[in-house]
């Protein structure tokens, strides 16, 4: 799991750099030469797509997501592990339901229909794609957090590849 977090994080990383010359060229060749490029605006659009919904998995995997824990943070014991435990079920059934099936569905018609793209002419379905991979992602988080989850301390529990010490969670379960 340590191996596929970090690759991720390199193709996030790789992905942002990508954008970032997108954008670079974008402003250089529309203010410096006058002649602006095409095709990085889209590139670009279509970049932090795949950025926002693939860091989402990725936070979702580490365990940093946003979330709201007035209620939870009431609760202990046996009550908190069962409303985690919905929560992450409430996750998995929105991620599939929306995420896998809705964007394996957005795919097959984009690719049925032939949609491409202005001015790359690539294929939407290849820009899509990471709708339902993203999906199938955050389910996969989530299930390992239940199956890993303890019944004693639901609040958090890392993964194994984050370090306690060192990640700014673990000072969020000290302030109680």
């Amino acid at each position: 799991m340590k191996k596929f977090n970090k690759y991720l994080e390199y193709f996030l990383a790789a992905l942002m750099a990508l954008m970032l010359v997108s954008v670079c060229w974008q402003v250089l060749t529309r203010y410096v030469l006058t002649t602006p490029s095409s095709f990085t605006d889209e590139l670009a659009r279509y970049l932090l797509i795949w950025i926002g919904t693939l860091g989402a998995a990725y936070t979702s995997g580490k365990r940093l997501h946003l979330a709201i824990d007035l209620f939870p943070s009431s609760l202990e014991g046996r009550s908190k592990y069962r409303l985690s435990i919905l929560i992450n079920l409430l996750i998995i059934l929105f991620a599939f339901t929306t995420m896998v099936i809705g964007g394996s569905r957005l795919v097959y018609i984009t690719y049925t229909l032939g949609q491409t793209s202005a001015a790359m002419q690539i294929p939407l379905a290849y820009v899509y794609t990471i709708i339902p991979i993203s999906g199938a992602m955050i389910v996969f988080f989530k299930i390992r957090d239940i199956i890993l989850m303890d019944p004693e301390n639901p609040d958090f529990s890392p993964p194994e590849d984050v370090d306690p010490e060192n990640s700014d969670l673990s000072s969020q379960n000290n302030l109680s």
